[in-house]
């Protein structure tokens, strides 16, 4: 394992997983299990938690499952996880507009542990081979003036910004941030494969995107639909960190349909365990992604 990969305080055999609990493409036509409300998100985020998860990522929805950015949902879902468990909380920051008076206003006022940033544009479809068509086809705008925004209320709120890359460019592009002193080490990488527009679902994509993270970075891998296995395996023997959930993947290994995120992280977790490595507990993670030098006094 490389300096790139492992701080100087980090036991390399650590690894975090996340839970993306609902997404907000994935709907209940698709896969009867995804949460919508407060009440269902906080339960499922504690079956996450019972499995293994250390931090959970979440997308805001109104009852019928619509999306949502209201600080007041997000603020009942942070209290509602609260009273069942202490996981950690990623909250989502994606959005096609450019205004993110929203999303900086819930970042502020609820503040989560972590915030999830998108660090770049990039087209984003999907594509049905069995159709010879897109299931959606768009462009995913992220502007620097976008992400200076949230980056800023990150900043002032004392939340750690989750750095999701979908390409090399995005990684690579976070220097100028940095140069800016708006952007603080250590960092905290998500690198998203096989999304149509990003990179694919191989071991040189990984590869190359922890050759190009600044050194001393933590990273995960986030691997959309079946390949997540592969991709949690692959990330696991380079030594890095994970992610599963029903906003990823909605089946098991053995191709059934997850009845819960607990059942995917409890796959997961035997996953780290069977090579080798340890299932990294809240506290272990806070220190792993150096969460209190974040945090405000």
């Amino acid at each position: 394992m490389t300096t790139a990969q492992v701080t100087s305080s980090r036991d390399p055999d650590l690894c975090v997983i996340t839970c993306a609990l609902d997404g907000v493409l994935a709907n209940r036509q698709q896969c009867p299990n995804i949460p919508y409300t407060p009440v269902e998100i906080a339960e499922e985020a504690k079956r996450a938690y019972d499995a293994g998860a250390a931090a959970v990522h979440i997308h805001a929805r109104n009852d019928d499952g619509s999306p949502t950015y209201s600080t007041a949902v997000f603020a009942e879902i942070k209290a509602e996880i609260r009273k069942r468990c202490p996981v950690l909380l990623n909250f989502s920051t994606g959005t096609i507009l450019e205004d993110v008076t929203e999303q900086c206003q819930y970042l502020r006022e609820v503040k989560p542990e972590i915030g999830a940033l998108n660090m770049g544009t990039m087209n984003y479809s999907k594509y049905s081979e069995k159709r010879k068509n897109f299931v959606f086809d768009m462009v995913f705008p992220n502007t620097y003036g976008k992400i200076i925004k949230m980056l800023s209320a990150m900043n002032e709120s004392g939340v750690k910004p989750e750095l999701e890359c979908f390409d090399t460019g995005h990684t690579h592009g976070v220097w100028p941030l940095i140069d800016m002193g708006i952007l603080k080490h250590p960092l905290q990488f998500s690198f998203i494969v096989n999304v149509l527009g990003g990179i694919p679902p191989t071991v040189e994509s990984l590869q190359l995107q922890t050759r190009i993270m600044p050194p001393g970075s933590e990273w995960e891998v986030i691997g959309i639909g079946r390949c997540g296995w592969r991709m949690i395996a692959t990330a696991l023997v380079l030594g890095g960190n994970v992610r599963a959930g029903l906003e990823d993947n909605l089946y098991l290994p053995n191709g059934e349909m997850a009845k819960s995120n607990g059942e995917l992280i409890d796959v997961t977790a035997r996953l780290v365990r069977d090579t080798g490595r340890k299932v990294a507990t809240v506290e272990e993670a806070r220190k792993i992604l150096s969460l209190d030098q974040f945090q405000l006094p």
